[in-house]
């Protein structure tokens, strides 16, 4: 059986793992932690590494969480890593997160209530049925407010700049929080928003069992 360690995006949990199919292995997923006082993201990575109890084991990033996995993937040997709706390094990034990152503005803007704008989060999430708006909006009231803006300003600034062995990469074409024509993909889903592990949830898991059994 494979270990593999699931990272959630922006704070969520669990939850946005539940709709996957994934066939021999052992599933664990990350607990997000509260973040100290300008924490660098190296340093919350290494606090969340405690809950990494197997060798060698395999991470599955979703948005920021993949930017974590790949901070993980510094720290400790891995077998594989997985990307989902996320990036690679600050090369992947949109320019204009890149820009805003430079201007220093994320530290002054109220990032706390930016959780609150469920509208705007449905459509760059590219949510659009009722159950899965209500499923979002479900994850975004239950996200410590302090975590959600802390992991918005880790992100905004991320400073990767080499990709990781093993590392592949599953991306939506219709992503409008890292949209694809900033990402090197090893497996582009039709239509698959930044949502997609929910709404696209079959396609994915048929890519996820194929790079699972790959040496």
């Amino acid at each position: 059986m494979k270990e593999v360690y699931c990272i959630s995006g922006l704070g969520a949990d669990k939850r946005a793992f539940q709709y996957l199919k994934l066939n021999n292995c052992n599933l664990h997923f990350i607990e997000w932690i509260e973040p100290l006082k300008n924490e660098t993201i190296s340093n919350y990575t290494s606090r969340l590494l405690e809950q990494v109890k197997r060798k060698n084991p395999i991470l599955i990033g979703m948005s920021f969480g993949g930017m974590i996995a790949v901070e993980m993937a510094k720290q400790i040997n891995i077998e594989k890593l997985i990307l989902i709706s996320s990036i690679k390094s600050k090369c992947e990034m949109p320019l204009l997160y890149r820009l805003i990152s430079t201007t220093g503005i994320q530290h002054i803007f109220p990032l706390k209530k930016i959780k609150y704008a469920y509208k705007i989060a449905f459509w760059f999430f590219g949510v659009k049925q009722e159950k899965e708006k209500k499923f979002l909006k479900n994850i975004l009231i239950d996200t410590n407010p302090d975590l959600f803006a802390w992991s918005i300003k880790a992100a905004i600034s991320w400073q990767n700049k080499n990709q990781p062995n093993n590392c592949y990469h599953i991306h939506g074409s219709v992503d409008k929080i890292f949209p694809i024509k900033n990402i090197k993909a090893n497996y582009v889903v039709k239509d698959g928003g930044h949502f997609m592990i929910v709404n696209k949830a079959s396609a994915i898991s048929t890519e996820l069992n194929k790079i699972l059994i790959e040496n």
